[in-house]
């Protein structure tokens, strides 16, 4: 049987090649709804399948959106990469996913095979791309999105959240429970020192206890972002006989292992440690005791994201304050910091 043409739907529904495509594509120009109808009749009763891949030849872009992440194991970045596919989806697109592991080579390995594939643009869920991953994002006119995190040095389009804000409302919330103090955990020594989601945390939690008036020296500890590295950070730091009577985590991960040390060492929460976290990740409300953690949107946040990888104009010619979308966090309050 011979393959079914775009002439053939064209010459069926009575109409030009270019009115086919306009409707297969929904653009760039209108279609009258008679005339729609009609194409779409002969496209259905031809059986005909648009070529994708001639149409990414033409065009330059096909319907993929190239997605990195650090690490998809993890909870936060999961729900986020689904949020994006489904934002995605909205908009009639696929994503791509690559997984960078925090290294810079494997970054750059998926950038590649992405923008050779002719993605309709990039979302990066990073600390801002390396020096070699800009050199190809530059050497391809890559359209990209910087989502979660933005470094200062960067002024590119970029959707994040309020991080600094929400890790404040974190540690002033535990420290209206009457605590003396709240410790924290941070990030690791090769945490980005600005820019990075978990540096803000820190910085929020600086302010909150500046702002109470308690010293942070010698209250700040190191952990990997993952549960199983908090989890033995949590065990040593509540074996100290000085251990804090609450603590701060970066991230719920952080959270969740610190709550399966304290179980282990038989410390109650929240009447001998409160403990708060932040991502608000789905598994936070199934802690025992549920977690208190902060928020953000991350479905509108993807829709940003998607909204602004495929929009031209305002990519180019926006201001910087429509460039960068910041959403707020909102506190979670569950029984893990002492509510009731």
């Amino acid at each position: 049987m011979p393959k079914v043409t775009r002439d053939d739907v064209a010459r069926l529904a009575g109409t030009s090649t270019a009115v086919v495509s306009y409707v297969i594509n929904n653009g760039p120009r209108p279609v009258a709804p008679a005339t729609r109808d009609r194409v779409l009749a002969a496209i259905k009763q031809l059986g005909y399948r648009p070529d994708r891949v001639a149409q990414a030849m033409a065009s330059r872009r096909t319907d993929l959106i190239g997605l990195i992440v650090p690490d998809a194991r993890q909870p936060f970045f999961a729900e986020m990469a689904h949020a994006v596919e489904q934002a995605a989806s909205e908009r009639g697109k696929m994503v791509l996913v690559g997984n960078s592991d925090y290294l810079d080579d494997r970054e750059v390995h998926y950038l590649r095979a992405f923008l050779g594939m002719r993605v309709s643009g990039l979302i990066l869920i990073c600390q801002g791309p390396s020096e070699r991953a800009a050199i190809e994002i530059d050497a391809w006119d890559a359209r990209v999105v910087l989502l979660h995190e933005r470094p200062e040095a960067i002024d590119d389009v970029a959707v994040v959240t309020d991080d600094i804000g929400g890790a404040h409302l974190a540690v002033r919330h535990l420290l209206e429970h009457g605590h003396p103090y709240v410790a924290c955990i941070g990030g690791t020594e090769e945490t980005p020192t600005v820019g990075d989601p978990i540096t803000n945390h820190v910085e929020g939690w600086r302010r909150a206890m500046r702002e109470a008036k308690r010293p942070t020296d010698g209250r700040l500890f190191q952990a990997a972002y993952n549960r199983y590295d908090a989890y033995q950070v949590g065990l040593n730091l509540l074996s100290r006989p000085d251990r804090p009577p609450a603590v701060f985590c970066s991230t719920d991960d952080q959270a969740i292992g610190l709550l399966r040390a304290a179980r282990e060492l038989r410390i109650d929460v929240p009447t001998e440690l409160a403990v708060a976290g932040f991502d608000d990740v789905k598994e936070a409300a199934l802690t025992d005791p549920p977690l208190t953690t902060v928020a953000s949107d991350r479905q509108a946040m993807a829709r940003a994201a998607i909204d602004l990888v495929l929009d031209d104009g305002l990519r180019v010619a926006g201001s910087r304050r429509e460039r960068l979308r910041q959403f707020p966090s909102r506190l979670v309050v569950r029984r893990s910091c002492g509510c009731a």
